[in-house]
């Protein structure tokens, strides 16, 4: 019996399953965050050890191939140093690196045509056509882009509160409780917060799910920031159909990461997404990202995974 590893590596967790050649899965383990782009080497090679550790301990298997997908690894060069990493924790494996996006389409629509639009603590929206092509929009990191996310979401709210510290913004209820999830008595204290490194990226996005409290509680600023992250999400994605030429075509859109998961995004996206693609099926990703990895492990023990070409 043969095994495969496959790995959703984002910004806040690592996901790992272990299954056999038939895809069933026997193993799952989950780990701290792994992003080739903002952890750098020697944390994603600690993470994605820590992981294949916990779904190989008791067990007397070797993995004959590990796909990952992780945030942030877009470049040749990144994909060079992941698979040097898979070679020095499991020497002999077989690897496939490719990028959380493509994990996550695959999980939903398997070889299929379809857009996948991720807000986790980053953002990105990916898609395949029938030609077996892809395209993509954001996911440029936290400097450059990942609208809609996590980390914008939650650094639209800090703003917000400084803002309204400064009068130069309107009063927030996000005020009270951002300082009490970070144990701060005023907003003056949150700039050395971030600025000394006590709020890394994935911090801050966990402040999101405060911005949907206030919105539901009424919060007109806070309801402004989820809209706005709903605009941006869905603007990635028609971006994506457009590329592909989709429009007129009948696919999946999948909604992936946490965010969808905390904040009530989906019906807005549809409604957004409609304009563009009408006969776009949007829906939550019923399966995790990694059992997409799973599947690209399996193709490629049975000859070569199938990965799209950008165009």
């Amino acid at each position: 019996m043969q095994y495969v590893i496959g790995i959703d590596a984002g910004g806040t967790k690592t996901h790992g399953l272990l299954a056999d050649q038939s895809g069933r899965v026997v193993g799952e383990a989950m780990g701290p965050g792994a992003n080739i782009s903002t952890g750098g080497e020697l944390a994603v090679e600690k993470a994605l050890h820590d992981v294949i550790d916990r779904l190989l301990a008791d067990r007397d298997v070797a993995p004959a191939v590990i796909a990952i997908g992780m945030a942030g690894a877009d470049r040749a060069d990144d994909h060079r140093i992941v698979r040097a990493i898979l070679h020095r924790i499991a020497r002999g494996t077989r690897a496939v690196v490719t990028h959380d996006a493509l994990i996550a389409l695959v999980a939903g629509a398997g070889d299929d045509a379809g857009v996948v639009v991720i807000a986790g603590t980053g953002s990105i929206a990916f898609g395949r056509d029938r030609g077996n092509r892809s395209a993509r929009a954001g996911g440029w990191g936290y400097v450059l882009a990942d609208e809609g996310s996590g980390y914008w979401i939650g650094r639209q709210a800090l703003t917000a509160v400084m803002r309204e510290y400064d009068r130069r913004g309107p009063e927030t209820s996000l005020t009270p409780l951002i300082l009490s999830e970070l144990r701060l008595e005023r907003p003056a204290e949150i700039g050395p917060r971030v600025y000394h490194g006590e709020l890394p990226l994935a911090s801050i996005a966990a402040l999101a799910p405060l911005v949907g409290q206030a919105a539901k509680a009424g919060d007109r600023l806070a309801a402004d920031i989820i809209a706005r992250a709903a605009e941006e999400l869905c603007l990635a994605a028609s971006a994506v159909v457009r590329r592909l030429n989709m429009g007129d075509e009948d696919f999946p859109c999948l909604l992936s990461g946490g965010i969808f998961a905390v904040l009530a995004l989906s019906e807005e996206m549809a409604r957004r997404l409609a304009e563009v693609a009408p006969r776009a099926r949007v829906s939550r990703l019923a399966e995790p990202p990694a059992a997409g990895a799973v599947r690209l492990a399996l193709e490629e023990l049975a000859g070569g995974a199938n990965l799209p070409s950008p165009l």
